[in-house]
């Protein structure tokens, strides 16, 4: 609308724009892949990964090869039955039509697909416009077609490059740098993602190849989401070998496999016709439900004294896979994040009520010890709660808070933050240097327990832990609430040396365990104190490294070095210039990346499996600098 136009408040026809179907997914790119940045850049890949592996769930396909080539695209290559090249309707090839049009494809009835993931026929033809370039080879009827596109445009006609006796169809794509943020494949990604799909396709051979690194690997697993179940627990321990259900209700097929760890973590991965939905969905709403009358059903008629147990409770440490096929699935978005299909509620529930109740009693020994495990996680959970009560009022929090906490005057939330520091000397040290008005102290004597052995109850009674949570003021756990804290930022300040850095590890294991939306609010942080000082003419210098020292050394020459082995070497005024003064400190904040593998870490380091921990050690030895999240 020009000024005039605009001016005038003119609005008509010529006002109008359309745009063709590929335009409008170059202009709004989120609405159909969710995003531009790492994850919509991998969902093009599954995009054309699971049109091949709706080939093999409707019996076409046994192998599917993914390339990531050395140029930045990326292949997906099958033995299906090859996209048809014939004459459509509209005149044009099918395979040009299913490559430029939204909402065309072979997904909409039953006759070609009984069960499917992509059911929108927008999939390829998404590759297809956010593509820098993107060329497809079909095989079938005997002859080899072949066209290329850049981004969604037909460059060539299709035509006819060969012959051959087999099937399917390879399609190679250079995602678009005028679209995403980034543009490089993660192999990690790509390779757990494929892993998933073998683990939830029994028999079907999976390829992946990586031009970039000269490596291979290839995925076929006959025990299926039994399998994927033990890879997920390989690392906890479990109280009892996966629990297989496998049923079919009202039309939905329903796979489900089920273990219980010691873990406090529960983990659920849900598919629907092996599309993963990160956001849950039906399926995963009947599978607690189902779960939670079985386990209760099964209780109240067989276990003494027995309570009824919450869902939570019952899920705590419990991982499980749910694989459900429906033939017209319906999802939240274009990515597929959620199942929505109400039908499927009830299929899961009814198959896992059944299937689980029937383990449980053909099972009856490992059903006593499972049940009596989550009645001790029950009362865990009350006595989390009753924690939670100790800081409910801001009355009651003033009077309990611990005595060796130095706390600052500020009313301000926003700029308050708690320095949790190692030992009484530096603690005492860290109260003359800090800014009263907005840092508070709160040092901690010797080692906190380890919280990956220790249950709840011994968690609650330890001194420095109970300190820890009334100063921070917002619970543990499910209870914690964020709003609540009475910080901005929670500093941990420990010596650089081994027992500094156990005495941080252990402590973030805490905060991963127990407060983890701290963390991933971006509210924990590791200070750093410097390891030398370098006095030079009545002026002080500071190294936080060996490499800094080194530099150090070479601009001022001759000096005194002093290495500080703790932060009680340092006096109040050094330690406020070095690590405690907001303009001149250097901290780290803590973050998760990966979920799974922080817990997985944590495990390893902090738990009872002694031979994992020894073989880590070894391994990354070399490598570490830092021991953080």
């Amino acid at each position: 609308m020009d000024a005039e136009t605009s001016k005038n408040g003119d609005y008509s026809a010529k006002d109008i724009a359309v745009l063709s179907d590929l335009e409008a997914v170059r202009k709004r790119p989120g609405m159909y892949i969710g995003s531009v940045g790492i994850k919509g850049l991998h969902h093009l890949l599954w995009e054309v990964v699971d049109n091949s592996v709706d080939e093999a769930l409707a019996g076409f396909c046994d192998l599917i090869k993914v390339t990531i080539h050395a140029d930045g695209s990326v292949s997906v290559e099958d033995n299906g039955r090859g996209i048809p090249v014939d004459l459509h309707e509209t005149g044009k090839p099918a395979l040009e039509v299913v490559m430029t049009k939204l909402h065309a494809g072979g997904k909409f009835s039953n006759k070609v697909y009984k069960v499917a993931g992509g059911l929108h026929g927008v999939g390829v033809s998404v590759v297809n416009a956010l593509s820098e370039w993107l060329e497809v080879w079909v095989k079938r009827d005997g002859r080899i077609y072949y066209q290329r596109y850049e981004r969604g445009d037909p460059k060539t006609e299709l035509r006819i490059v060969g012959e051959s006796n087999e099937t399917g169809t390879i399609i190679r794509f250079k995602p678009d740098d005028d679209i995403f943020e980034v543009t490089e494949f993660n192999y990690e990604i790509v390779s757990q993602r494929l892993k998933e799909i073998a683990y939830l396709c029994k028999g079907l051979r999976i390829l992946l190849l990586d031009e970039r690194r000269g490596t291979s690997e290839e995925y076929i697993f006959d025990e299926g989401i039994v399998g994927l179940i033990k890879e997920l627990n390989k690392r906890k321990k479990v109280f009892h070998e996966p629990i297989y259900i496998n049923d079919a209700k009202n039309g939905v097929l329903v796979e489900v496999a089920l273990q219980f760890t010691d873990s406090e973590i529960e983990n659920i991965l849900a598919f629907a016709n092996n599309i993963r939905n990160p956001d849950g969905g039906t399926h995963v709403i009947g599978f607690r439900s189902g779960l939670t009358r079985a386990i209760n059903e099964y209780g109240r008629k067989n276990i003494k004294k027995f309570e009824p147990i919450a869902g939570a409770e019952i899920r705590e440490g419990l991982t499980a896979v749910i694989s459900v096929k429906v033939p017209n699935p319906q999802f939240e978005g274009q990515t597929k994040g959620k199942l929505t299909n109400s039908e499927v509620k009830t299929a899961v529930e009814s198959a896992v009520y059944s299937g689980l109740l029937d383990w449980l009693e053909k099972n009856p020994r490992e059903a006593e010890s499972l049940i009596n495990r989550l009645l001790v996680i029950k009362r865990a959970r009350e006595a989390a709660r009753r924690a939670k009560e100790l800081v409910k009022r801001k009355e009651e929090l003033s009077i309990m808070l611990p005595g060796k906490l130095a706390d600052c005057s500020s009313k301000n939330i926003e700029e308050r933050e708690l320095f949790i520091v190692e030992g009484e000397s530096a603690g005492g040290s860290a109260k003359q240097a800090r800014d009263r008005r907005f840092q508070a102290i709160l040092p901690i004597r010797g080692k906190i327990i380890n919280v990956e052995k220790a249950g709840m109850i011994k968690i609650l009674k330890n001194e420095e832990i109970k300190a820890i949570i009334s100063a921070i003021g917002a619970g543990i756990d499910r209870n914690f609430d964020l709003g609540k804290m009475r910080y901005s930022r929670v500093i941990i300040m420990s010596d650089a040396d081994v027992d500094g850095l156990h005495i941080r590890t252990l402590l973030l294991a805490f905060f991963y365990r127990h407060m983890r939306p701290l963390i991933e609010a971006g509210r924990l942080f590791i200070a750093q104190p410097p390891l030398y000082g370098v006095k030079k003419s009545n002026r002080t210098y500071y190294a936080y490294n060996e490499l800094e020292l080194n530099k150090l050394l070479e601009k001022v020459g001759d000096a005194e070095v002093q290495r500080y082995k703790g932060l009680g070497e340092m006096n109040p005024q050094q330690l406020w210039e070095t690590t405690m003064d907001p303009e001149r400190r250097i901290m780290f904040q803590v973050k998760i990346e990966d979920a799974k593998r922080a817990d997985e870490l944590f495990r390893i380091l902090m738990g009872e499996d002694v031979e994992s921990r020894k073989t880590f050690i070894i391994s990354h030895s070399r490598e570490v600098k830092n021991l953080d999240v």
